[in-house]
């Protein structure tokens, strides 16, 4: 472990998407971290690969959605076979033709992209920041105190080294190491007691402008699709058929696979599954990268802190793939304890600020994982019988019976935009993005730099410059005040405050004052300017 430090302020436990994510936001915080894996290589198949559109405004932010966008694709249309036999296309994401633009909203639909590569580019984007995963490094134990944590980690040569933290974060999977230590329950059920096999392999002879589905192959439902960036197909198939209407199960002689058995994920075994189930002939399989077998469950843990120690992604909550929510929803995880994290540890919030994480996170995994596991339960891969739509798209979930979320507005109507919503886009140029009246781009930027050594910050300073969109005034770590159709008010170093009169921005948001967090969700909505010292002093900027 020659990469590790005895002292840091974060250590950050597993190296998927939601622990490089976290490990990113802190890099560009400037709060030093030590990510460690347990593996001595990232994960290398594309199980989590739908990126939804609330987590491509992420990774915008984050300053790696270029990337992402170049290296993925839109999903493909679903193509149903029967006897080899082609029978018709449908969508899985949302309807046929092109989603109607709106100007709040600049990513609507999935994007795809195998999880190994969204982790290569988070793990670039880390470097890019100044920081490093370091591999082969498992925890072993941990001891808190009230000042610290002490995790005990143990490298590939099996050598053990102490290092003390200000804070621990599991972000180390559904066998969370960190959750069994600290002792926080996880509760859960099977969501569906077949076993499923998932793989990525190489296949010659099929297209790949289409995800081919064969809902009803020999021993259960089969699906295979193209894998942007690679050659590669992700193969998922289910076993453990349901009993037919004939009372048989319905399995072919590849299968043999009951309830209590599991898939044979062997390179042998995963192209035997493909050519029984489907017209591929095995000469037409290739290489096997990668596979693994499961069976569907959801959990949820009792409780997201425990101390100095957060639970994030898979260790706090599982979910069924269907609706593709477990990566996505581990990346907000990431994202919501990030910028906290950094408002104690840079600017010197309260530590009480740390209790609105799982305050806000809890309740939205539990919705969340209501959401795969009605998905999973409404007809799997059949014909049309699994579809996504805006609930899947973590747009519409927020925080506002959170403890940081103050609306302040009196009479508002029905469908006004409210504290603890997401804070939407809009353009800052009133042209075809939006309704070309009055959008007046008259802006104060009351900060330049916060003082805080080490930190990056992309906000405009002295107004929205060459900014566009609403989206480039607050990407960024700093929290951002928006003064839309009123003055600007006088605000304290580290905030970055923006007047906007008229255009998309009015109309959405209304007149009025918005604190805009860190990570984009709207905190305070008042019409006093007396409201905003005590709530940013909550932030630690006074």
């Amino acid at each position: 472990m020659t990469h590790a430090p005895t002292r840091t302020e974060v250590i950050v436990v597993g190296a998927g998407p939601t622990g490089l994510t976290l490990a990113c936001d802190l890099a560009r915080r400037g709060v030093p971290a030590l990510l460690v894996e347990q593996a001595g290589a990232l994960f290398p198949g594309s199980r989590g690969k739908g990126l939804q559109p609330r987590t491509q405004e992420v990774f915008e932010d984050l300053g790696l959605l270029a990337a992402v966008r170049a290296a993925g694709r839109p999903y493909p249309r679903m193509l149903n076979w029967e006897d080899g036999e082609r029978q018709g296309e449908w969508d899985l994401v949302g309807g046929p033709g092109p989603v109607a633009p709106d100007p709040t909203v600049p990513f609507p639909s999935v994007w795809m992209l195998p999880q190994w590569r969204t982790q290569e580019l988070l793990h670039e984007r880390l470097r890019e920041l100044g920081g490093e995963v370091v591999l082969g490094t498992a925890l072993s134990g941990l001891d808190q105190y009230p000042d610290r944590v002490e995790a005990r980690l143990t490298g590939p040569d099996g050598a053990e080294r102490t290092v003390s933290a200000r804070y621990l974060v599991a972000a180390d999977g559904g066998r969370s190491t960190v959750r069994r230590a600290v002792g926080i329950p996880m509760a859960g059920e099977q969501v569906d007691p077949r076993p499923a096999l998932v793989a990525d392999l190489e296949i010659d002879g099929l297209d790949r402008g289409n995800w081919h589905v064969w809902p009803k192959a020999p021993g259960g439902p089969l699906l295979l699709c193209p894998l942007p960036s690679t050659t590669a197909f992700q193969l998922f198939a289910q076993f453990g058929a349901e009993p037919s209407a004939e009372g048989g199960t319905g399995r072919g002689a590849e299968a043999g696979t009951e309830h209590g058995a599991e898939p044979d994920t062997s390179p042998e075994g995963v192209r035997r599954t493909v050519a029984a189930r489907t017209h591929l002939p095995e000469s037409a399989l290739g290489r096997v990268h990668w596979a693994s077998a499961f069976r569907p469950r959801t959990a949820l843990a009792e409780r997201f802190r425990e101390g100095r120690v957060f639970l994030a992604g898979d260790a706090a909550h599982l979910h069924s793939p269907a609706g593709g929510q477990g990566l996505n929803t581990g990346i907000q995880d990431a994202y919501n304890l990030g910028w906290k994290l950094g408002q104690v540890l840079r600017h010197g919030a309260d530590e009480a600020l740390l209790d609105s994480y799982e305050e806000e996170r809890l309740p939205i995994a539990a919705e969340v994982l209501e959401i795969s596991t009605r998905l999973h339960r409404a007809g799997g891969v059949r014909a049309g019988g699994l579809r996504r739509g805006p609930r899947t798209e973590q747009l519409g979930l927020g925080y506002e019976d959170g403890p940081l979320t103050v609306e302040a507005r009196p009479g508002l109507a029905e469908d006004a935009l409210r504290a603890g919503e997401r804070a939407p886009d809009a353009p800052l140029d009133g042209t075809a993005s939006g309704p070309t009246d009055n959008t007046a781009n008259s802006t104060t930027d009351s900060t330049a730099d916060n003082g805080s050594a080490g930190e990056s910050d992309s906000g405009s300073a002295g107004g929205t410059g060459s900014a566009r969109r609403l989206f480039e005034l607050f990407r960024g770590p700093h929290v951002t005040v928006l003064a839309v159709g009123r003055a600007l008010p006088e605000l304290p170093a580290g905030v970055h405050g923006h007047r906007i009169d008229g255009g998309v921005t009015e109309r959405v948001y209304g007149p009025g004052l918005f604190v805009v967090r860190p990570d984009g969700y709207l905190g305070l909505a008042t019409h006093d300017p007396a409201d905003l010292p005590g709530y940013l002093g909550r932030l630690g900027l006074r």
